[in-house]
């Protein structure tokens, strides 16, 4: 017992001389990521290896993303640094995926004067078919 306490003292002490570099922001970080994560590992308690659920990476990616790579690794994370710049590009990506995606899936439409076209064509030259129309477009 009494070694049981001497051990929290110097961990303890340790854990307050860690915490004197760090900003309020990068503190405020680490302690909304330490909440997240406690509150994933009660949810797989049972399970043996941690899987995060997409919302969860996505939070975790939020929050731990802006500061640098060497704050990242001041951090203590269940995850490493690696893990959660990969998954903060992955939501970058993700993001600019869905700005970029085109509205209307499938071809664009044609032209009306261009389909008006091919109508008039194929009425005037009924013996035509689509490949004689497209060489005489071409």
């Amino acid at each position: 017992m009494l070694v049981r306490l001497a051990y929290l003292a110097v961990s303890n002490t340790f854990a307050a001389l860690r915490l004197l570099p760090m900003s309020d922001r990068e503190k405020d970080i680490e302690i909304l990521t330490m909440r997240h994560q406690i509150s994933i590992l009660q949810r797989q308690l049972a399970a043996t290896r941690l899987r995060f659920e997409p919302a969860d990476r996505a939070l975790l990616a939020a929050l731990l993303a802006p500061p640098p790579r060497a704050t990242l690794r001041r951090l203590q994370l269940i995850i490493r640094p690696d893990t959660v710049l990969r998954w903060h590009r992955d939501l970058i990506k993700r993001r600019h995926a869905e700005r970029s995606r085109r509205k209307r899936p499938g071809r664009p439409r044609t032209v009306t004067s261009i389909r008006r076209l091919v109508l008039r064509l194929a009425r005037e030259n009924p013996a035509w078919d689509y490949r004689r129309i497209h060489g005489e477009l071409a």
